[in-house]
This record gives structure tokens, C-alpha cells and sequence, in this order.
């Protein structure tokens, strides 16, 4: 009974926790690799795209709010997220038309497009930051809990109790249905397919009559649902604040190089590596150590081999020694 309560404890803090994350860091590291994969550079604004795609899907949901419009116990922010994501389509589209399009008519390298998406991501930051302000932000409404850890405890008769939050499913079941489809798209359709030929070889798929400008489109617009999807599950189980998203740009890279940078199964499986690395790290194993350790060997300290508070500094490690060791990452950065 004491190893159940032990695992219960560690199911309730560290594995669905885990899960839910590792979801969210799966999504982001895949409109990353996308844009790798297709466009040749690593797009450093991502993180403040996230944050302003999620920005419109808040306002939109604080408006259908306010006209009395709802989803029942699901987060009327699910309501909002198609609009969030039309804007947010919208925004790197035309951004891509002001900036990146002449450096990419200019066959610019690599490295400048990388410095200029730092710049693009200043700008995107300033600008989320005047619309939505710096406070944090509570978005999520509807039903709070699946399970409570009083009725996990009522019926299972364990003395610890499993809290199943219903962001916490959503995401789960939200990043399936987007990864099912992504991956439909790339291998099922027209489209798909000449993005992935795009990808392969630019001169090659040039010579067969696919359009540059269509493919480079269709790959901003597909970013932008997965930066919004993203952002938004993350606000929705955790909360929003402008500079956080900023942050999750170090682990979302990170999931990305791990996996292998343009491989899309290597930035699904970097997410839930870096995700658990960072709450396994983190996380204070006292409660669980002492159902399953022996008494006298119960420790007395926490057993937390780092604070919450420096969480990323996980991520940075493990990238650093991937970058090491395996810099090609876990499926060797397949392209798309």
C-alpha cells in the first residue's frame, strides 16, 4: 500500500505535470523545426509568437466572456483559439512580407536571418507587452478538476489522492489531435508533399513546378497554429505573462535540438525529455522516498537536487551536452 501511495504522490507531481508539459514543449519545438526544416533558419521570434497568438486568443475570450458566451466546463478559451490563430497567421505572414522575403530574394545566409528574427522577436515582445501588459494573467474558466484528490481518495481508500486538472487533459488530447493532423497534412497531402520535397531539396522541387512562395506561406501559417496552440494550453495550465514566454524559448530549443532539429518525431520526443528532465530534476522526492524507503532510512531534507526557480538551467545543461556528444540529436535532424 505504501509503494501505490508513493506512486500516487509521484503520479500527482511529476507524471502528469510531466505529460502536460512535455505536450506543450512538443508543439512549440515543432513550429520550430518546421521553420528550420523548410526556411534554413532558426526562427528565435517564436517564443514571442506564442505569446502574442495566445494575447488574441485572451482577448477574444475575455470578449465572448463578456457577451455571455461559453463552452460549458471546458475553457471558453478553446472557443477563442481558431481567431487567435487567424491573427496570429496574419501577423507572421506580414511579417515575413516586410522582413524576411528580401533576405531570403537575397539568398542572405543562414546566420543573418538568425539575427534578424532576434530583432523580429524584440519587436513582437514590445508589442505583445503594450497590447496585454506584463501582469500575469488567469484566462481559464469551466470545470477546474476531473478528479479532486478527495474523490481520488474516497474511492480508491489510499491516503494520498490524484488531482487530475481538466487543462491538463485538454492539452493532452489538443497537442494528439494537432500532431495526428500535422502529420497527415506532410504526408497525405498535395501540399504536404511539396513542402517536404521543399525541404529535401529547394532546387530540385523548384525544377518540378512547386511554388516557393506557397510553400513558405503555408509553413508560416502552420507555425502559427502550433505557436498558438502552444501558448495557449500553456497559459491554460498554468498562466500567462508576457516575459515567461520569452523564457520558454531556451526549453522549446532545446526539445527541438535534442529530438534533432528538423526532424518532427525528434522535436515530439525532445518535448517530453526536456519536460520531465525539468520536473524530475526539480521536483522534492521526500513524500515519495518515505513510502518507499524503509523507516530508518526515510530522509529528513526535502531531496530536491534544484529550485523550481532555476528550472531552464535543466534545460540549458542538457543542451549543452547534446550539443556535445550528439549534436545531431536523438533522430539526427531528418529533414521533414
Amino acid at each position: 500500500m505504501d509503494f501505490i501511495n508513493g506512486f500516487v504522490t509521484l503520479a500527482n507531481f511529476v507524471i502528469v505535470p510531466g505529460l502536460a508539459y512535455g505536450a506543450q514543449l512538443a508543439l512549440g519545438a515543432l513550429g520550430v523545426t518546421l521553420i528550420y526544416g523548410i526556411l534554413r533558419f532558426s526562427n528565435f521570434a517564436h517564443g514571442d509568437t506564442m505569446a502574442f497568438g495566445t494575447t488574441m486568443t485572451i482577448l477574444i475570450t475575455w470578449a465572448m466572456q463578456a457577451a455571455g458566451i461559453g463552452f460549458g466546463v471546458l475553457p471558453t478559451a478553446l472557443l477563442a483559439l481558431p481567431f487567435g490563430i487567424a491573427l496570429t497567421a496574419l501577423l507572421v505572414l506580414g511579417t515575413d512580407r516586410a522582413v524576411y522575403r528580401f533576405y531570403r530574394v537575397q539568398k542572405a545566409a543562414p546566420v543573418i536571418l538568425v539575427i534578424v528574427s532576434m530583432g523580429v522577436m524584440f519587436v513582437m515582445n514590445g508589442l505583445t507587452r503594450f497590447i496585454i501588459g506584463v501582469e500575469e494573467v488567469n484566462f481559464a474558466d469551466g470545470g477546474r478538476f476531473i478528479v479532486t484528490a478527495r474523490e481520488f481518495r474516497d474511492m480508491t481508500g489510499l491516503q494520498e489522492g490524484l488531482a487530475i486538472r481538466t487543462t491538463q487533459v485538454i492539452t493532452l488530447i489538443t497537442a494528439a489531435i494537432a500532431v495526428a493532423a500535422l502529420f497527415w497534412f506532410l504526408g497525405r497531402t498535395r501540399t504536404g508533399k511539396s513542402m517536404r520535397a521543399f525541404s529535401d531539396n529547394e532546387d530540385l522541387a523548384l525544377l518540378s513546378g512547386i511554388s516557393p512562395e506557397r510553400v513558405v506561406a503555408v509553413t508560416w501559417i502552420i507555425t502559427a497554429a502550433l505557436a498558438t496552440t502552444a501558448g495557449t494550453l500553456y497559459g491554460l495550465d498554468k498562466s500567462f505573462k508576457v516575459f515567461t514566454y520569452f523564457q520558454l524559448l531556451l526549453p522549446i530549443f532545446a526539445s527541438a535540438i535534442v529530438g534533432g532539429l528538423g526532424s518532427p518525431l525528434g522535436a515530439i520526443a525532445g518535448g517530453f525529455v526536456i519536460a520531465f528532465s525539468e520536473v524530475t530534476v526539480t521536483y522534492a522526492w521526500r513524500r515519495v522516498l518515505t513510502y518507499w524507503l524503509p523507516d530508518d532510512l526515510a530522509p529528513s531534507g526535502l531531496v530536491q537536487l534544484m529550485s523550481t526557480d532555476y528550472k531552464f538551467a535543466v534545460s540549458f545543461g542538457i543542451l549543452i551536452i547534446v550539443l556535445l556528444f550528439r549534436p545531431t540529436g536523438l533522430f539526427r535532424g531528418k529533414v521533414i
